[in-house]
């Protein structure tokens, strides 16, 4: 009995005999589960990010090159787990991702004019530069490449806001909400490519996304004292 990749035969015929199912069946069945759960989840993920810009019409505290380089790095992984085959429960968030990016770098965008001439330059690299990519009508060899650098793409947009968080010790318009779903989906997803058997590197990039993401949901709840008396003072 399978329904979109998903094994239930196992694990219901254990349970008509009274059985718990075996490791092998039941682990397998939760990594897709839990994949699917990732992706639906990921639909909302920055919503509130955008919302709480949207609400407040500020984009205080944020770094506009760390969503910046999100956007590319859900880019390159998007590409990259579409290039390799994997099942779409193992990456599905990504495409999801990409596009709340996408819009929510518009949002600060919005809320940050004046817009400088650079800033749509690399607006306008991005958009000749990421249906090649998507596409993968690139060589292999860049492509691994740039799989490679993702990695590091992702910690270079955590590290500035990161930074930028704790100079100000404050988090400024940093949704809780939106940290939280990433560091729980960062967290899931080291188990489910594990399952999936997914490249090493792609695993390292959960890992790294678990530590980064953690970092940033630790300093909204050590600087929400912070904040709230920032806010009092405003008013």
């Amino acid at each position: 009995m399978e329904i979109f990749g998903m094994d239930f035969g196992c694990v219901i015929g254990s349970l008509r005999h009274g059985q718990i199912p075996e490791k092998d069946c039941l682990l397998p069945l939760i990594s897709k589960l839990l994949g699917y759960c990732i992706v639906a989840a990921s639909t909302t993920v920055k919503i509130p990010q955008i919302l709480k810009i949207l609400e407040h019409k500020s984009v205080r505290g944020l770094s506009v090159a760390a969503f910046e380089l999100e956007v590319i790095g859900y880019t390159i992984s998007l590409a990259y787990c579409l290039h390799k085959g994997l099942p779409f429960s193992a990456f599905g968030e990504y495409a999801f991702l990409l596009v709340q990016a996408i819009i929510l770098v518009g949002v600060i965008y919005y809320f940050s004019q004046p817009v400088g001439t650079s800033r749509w330059m690399r607006a306008l690299l991005y958009c000749g530069l990421a249906p090649t990519i998507l596409t993968g009508k690139i060589d292999p060899m860049l492509f691994e490449a740039l799989y490679a650098s993702q990695h590091a793409i992702f910690l270079c947009a955590r590290i500035p806001q990161i930074w930028k968080n704790f100079s100000n010790k404050s988090t400024g318009e940093l949704s809780f909400l939106t940290c939280f779903m990433n560091f729980g989906g960062s967290m899931v997803r080291v188990f489910t490519s594990n399952q999936e058997k997914a490249p090493t590197s792609v695993v390292m990039g959960s890992v790294l996304g678990a530590i980064t993401n953690g970092t940033l949901l630790s300093q909204i709840i050590i600087y929400k004292k912070s904040d709230k008396k920032k806010e009092k003072k405003v008013e």
